[in-house]
């Protein structure tokens, strides 16, 4: 097993994956929405076909940057939206961003 693997598989905090993957972040962002973060870096990384080891890195930032960044873009109102619609029984595990603002 590469390393970049090793690591990635014992990462255990939004901080641990952003340092990793190596995306810029605002502690104070992470502090409120790192389970958010990350659950959203999960839906997208089951939607995507990853590659394996270190050749997944580049898309891993990607997908990592992209969930850091719908919190970063979001307002307060939009964020609170998001986590009680995606959090209700029934409804879909993962709600765009963009489709709460229409």
């Amino acid at each position: 097993m590469c390393d970049f693997t090793s690591r990635f598989r014992n990462a255990s905090s939004a901080e641990d994956f952003l340092a990793l993957l190596e995306v810029p972040y605002d502690p104070r962002v992470v502090a409120v929405n790192r389970l958010h973060i990350l659950k959203r870096f999960h839906d997208y990384m089951t939607k995507d076909r990853l590659g394996d080891g270190e050749e997944a890195k580049p898309a891993l930032h990607a997908l990592l940057r992209r969930a850091y960044e719908d919190f970063v873009g979001s307002d307060a109102v939009t964020e609170k939206v998001f986590k009680v619609f995606q959090c209700q029984p029934g409804r879909p595990a993962f709600v765009g961003l963009e489709t709460l603002k229409r």
